[in-house]
């Protein structure tokens, strides 16, 4: 099974026929991945993701600090020896920790294993975003092609009604065959009116997905190989399926959790150096002394090596390793959960997209024998052995049969790709969606781990921008 770009086929099953200048699927899946909030919205999550690791880090760097004051003494005790009517003081204090048990290097690992996580999630995303486009664009092609299967039968039988109101007139058919015409045309008019709704549906689904109106939809390309057998399917799946490898990566995550929750029982040992500056801004005097005696500013330092022994803490720590341990435990069940999910999923896929392809077998005959029934019956009628009842109802089973050859088709398609997102083939890298530049988490992870500043940031919508949909116009009239 290889890694075939599902953009690159050639061939193209016909559910329309689109200009030259269409709008292929790329179009569509391209637009989705730029602009789909949704999307956009899992690339800020997995952004938010990586500050946890800076976060996790921060705890095992110094930390400076520093407290300025400036004081006025509006009234003081008379006992007081001194007379200050002001005073600066500065301190500051930095600390440096050197071993805290191993909270900080757990927590790190922990963070680095949920972004891990995240980009799985990402990836999920996009691939669930590419299948609900992929189902809207085929939907459009779908209800737009039933919207002319059913125009095409109206105007059929509002051609045979005239014709069977004509031979009425001569005597040649009865009321009840001209009845029986009037009741299929206002048949057929209720469901031209209910595919032209369904089109309208359709396309205002593609537009929430896709972020544009659907303009001259071209029919899609072929999909890459797939899977030959569902256990193939899930073999792959259980190695590439991005849920499946986030809840494994969340229930290692959990483990280092528990190992940094074990590190509050332990001793903590830090460097603390402080320093401070008093300035009495020439208001210094004391009585019977003189001023020049007593120095205006004061400066003083410290070093020292501190050590934190938890002897008791109200049990805490027991409470925080049985939290945490209890954590772990259930992402193991959900990374079960997760492969029992999976295995289900890829198989129930691979069933419906065998299923829906011996289905486009079945119902092309249907619609082949529906024509060459309707041409017998038509033949027949025209030499009295077959009533206009016959006729009409050779017409509507070619209709339905070609309805359900549309749909059929599309079926299949969207089951093959609903195959791909199951097994983990269809993000924007297995699609090959390289027209631009794909986002890369990569980037903003190293230059989140890599910031030492307390002033850095990246603003706002830094994954960027989707598209609205404010602009795009409402279908009022019949759907074209």
């Amino acid at each position: 099974m290889h890694k075939g770009c599902l953009l690159a086929g050639a061939a193209a099953f016909a559910l329309s026929a689109g200009p030259a200048s269409a709008e292929d699927l790329r179009d569509a899946l391209a637009a989705a991945y730029t602009g789909n909030p949704t999307l956009l919205a899992a690339r800020e999550q997995l952004r938010a993701t990586d500050a946890g690791v800076p976060l996790a880090r921060a705890d095992g760097l110094p930390s400076v600090s520093a407290i300025a004051s400036e004081t006025e003494y509006v009234r003081q005790s008379t006992l007081a020896s001194t007379d200050l009517p002001r005073m600066l003081a500065v301190t500051g204090t930095m600390s440096v920790p050197l071993y805290n048990g191993g909270a900080v290097r757990n927590a790190i690992r922990a963070a680095d294993t949920r972004v891990v996580a995240g980009r799985n999630d990402l990836r999920a995303t996009e691939a669930n975003i590419f299948a609900q486009t992929v189902a809207a664009y085929l939907d459009v092609i779908r209800t737009e092609a039933t919207v002319r299967l059913n125009r095409a039968q109206v105007q059929t039988l509002q051609t045979n009604l005239k014709a069977t109101g004509d031979r009425f007139q001569i005597g040649d058919v009865t009321r009840t065959d001209v009845a029986q015409s009037q009741s299929r045309l206002a048949l057929a008019q209720g469901n031209l009116r209910s595919a032209e709704a369904a089109a309208v549906q359709a396309r205002e689904t593609y537009i929430q997905l896709v972020g544009k109106e659907p303009v001259a939809l071209a029919p899609p390309p072929a999909l890459p190989a797939l899977p030959a057998s569902p256990d193939e399917a899930v073999a792959y799946a259980l190695e590439h399926n991005p849920d499946l490898l986030a809840a494994q990566e969340r229930s290692k995550a959990a483990g280092f959790d528990t190992s940094a929750a074990r590190a509050s029982r332990l001793p903590k040992l830090s460097i603390v150096a402080n320093g401070g500056y008093t300035n009495y801004l020439n208001s210094l005097s004391v009585a019977g002394v003189p001023k020049s005696t007593l120095p205006e500013s004061v400066t003083t330092s410290d070093v020292s090596l501190r050590a934190t022994i938890p002897l008791y803490q109200g049990g805490r720590p027991s409470a925080q390793i049985k939290q945490a341990q209890a954590r772990e435990g259930q992402a193991l069940d959900q990374e079960i959960a997760a492969e029992r999910q999976v295995i289900a999923s890829v198989r129930a896929a691979f069933a419906s997209y065998r299923a829906a392809g011996e289905i486009v077998a079945s119902t092309t005959t249907a619609v082949e024998a529906a024509e060459l029934s309707l041409r017998g019956v038509r033949a027949e009628n025209s030499v009295g052995s077959r009533t206009v009842l016959d006729i009409l109802n050779a017409e509507q089973e070619l209709v339905n049969a070609q309805v359900q050859l549309v749909t059929a088709k599309r079926n299949a398609y969207v089951a093959g790709f609903s195959l791909l997102s199951a097994i983990g083939r269809a993000g924007a890298k297995d699609l090959g969606l390289d027209g631009g530049t794909l986002y890369d988490p990569e980037s903003h992870y190293r230059s989140a781990r890599g910031e030492l500043t307390d002033w850095g940031g990246d603003g706002v919508q830094g994954a960027g921008i989707p598209t609205r949909t404010v602009d795009t116009k409402a279908v009022s009239g019949p759907n074209p």
